[in-house]
């Protein structure tokens, strides 16, 4: 089981610094066959897509899916503490990378455990990700808002850092959200100036054919 991160250096070592599947598997310590998958998967999209950069941001800015259909539920079992755990060793290793914004949260492991057929709830994944990390914290409060179809639309900056040619660098991730449908849309810059952030409005639009009633900016 791997993340949408994951999925996303696995799309971008192989489309735009052009490694092997062999390269890919060493360096993200992860089986050549899920690497296989998801190029192959990438590879598909891409040559039915009549926009190959629309094709490269759906790619990236959507999660992996899983078949949950046969799944039975569970609470808090050894399974799926071993899958907090393996999230959390995960974050360490991302951490110390200095890849603090692809840290899944929370709420990002709470949901791929749903994802993934497990019946738990989001305090009991809190609960036992505080007593790992040796302190308390205060339970965290949502408000549920509805929305109407094309109404909102959400925009916002991300940070990630990724070897191009050898050389780490850093790069920056224009992601739209669509507040009614949670869809995503998302492309890569080397910079985060106004020519980013109009040619990623100019693609988005281009993309969705939707003209939103309220964008919303971080």
């Amino acid at each position: 089981m791997i993340s949408m991160y994951t999925k996303q250096e696995i799309i971008l070592k192989s489309h735009r610094e052009g490694k092997s599947k062999r390269e890919i598997s060493r360096e993200l310590g992860i089986s050549r066959n899920t690497v296989t998958k998801y190029i192959k998967e990438f590879e598909s999209r891409l040559s039915q897509s009549a926009s190959p950069e629309a094709t490269v941001g759906e790619q990236l800015s959507t999660a992996p899916k899983y078949d949950t259909s046969n799944r039975s539920k569970r609470k808090l079992t050894s399974e799926v503490v071993k899958i907090i755990d393996d999230l959390l060793e995960e974050n360490e290793k991302k951490r110390q990378r200095g890849l603090r914004k692809q840290l899944l949260k929370n709420n990002d492991i709470h949901e791929h455990l749903k994802n993934h057929g497990f019946d738990i709830g989001y305090t009991t994944v809190c609960t036992y990700i505080s007593l790992q990390k040796g302190k308390t914290r205060t339970p965290e409060a949502y408000i549920r808002q509805q929305y109407e179809p094309g109404a909102v639309c959400e925009f916002d900056w991300g940070e990630i850092r990724l070897e191009i040619d050898g050389k780490p660098g850093r790069y920056y991730l224009a992601v739209f959200t669509s507040a009614y449908s949670n869809y995503r849309f998302a492309r890569v810059f080397s910079r985060q100036d106004t020519l980013a952030f109009l040619e990623a409005h100019t693609a988005f639009f281009a993309h969705t054919h939707v003209v939103f009633g309220q964008m919303v900016y971080e």
